[in-house]
């Protein structure tokens, strides 16, 4: 009779085992789906730069990836040919679900809404930034694409 209990006990720790372990496994499934629709929530917010240098045709580019440089190097993103700006310039980035500008220790600074950038900043629509002779003006989020969306709209008269 002994041997029937100690059988019937062990087959009970199995199931309550198998049982843990599936509660284990459906817990960290919840959790993975959780963080995968948290990160699907944080996508790049367009991000829309209209570039001013003196008499020069004004040039419109929209970003979405998390990253802009603007310099005088041919490979940034917003390439400025102006002697006044540095090789790597500042770069905007895009990161606790907001766009920041650094200065990349540039020789003459970059400028925020006319003030000196000395930290990475919040920008936001509407700020101008300014490097050498260039100016920059901002269009984050829906308002630039509603803006982009505006431009490539065909309209029937």
């Amino acid at each position: 009779m002994s041997g029937v209990i100690v059988l019937v006990i062990r087959i009970l720790l199995a199931m309550a085992l198998y049982a843990f372990l599936g509660w284990a496994l459906w817990t960290m499934w919840q959790d993975l789906n959780r963080t995968g629709q948290k990160a699907a929530s944080h996508k790049v917010r367009v991000l829309q730069l209209e570039v001013r240098i003196n008499d020069r045709p004004v040039v419109n580019r929209s970003f979405t990836k998390p990253e802009v440089t603007l310099g005088r190097d041919p490979a940034c993103d917003i390439s400025i040919d102006d002697g006044a700006v540095s090789a790597r310039h500042a770069r905007l980035s895009f990161h606790h679900g907001q766009w920041w500008i650094e200065d990349l220790a540039s020789t003459n600074g970059t400028n925020l809404n006319n003030e000196k950038l000395t930290i990475a900043t919040v920008i936001t629509s509407g700020d101008e930034i300014k490097c050498g002779k260039a100016r920059v003006a901002v269009n984050l989020g829906s308002e630039a694409l509603r803006t982009q969306l505006a431009k490539t709209e065909v309209r029937h008269d």
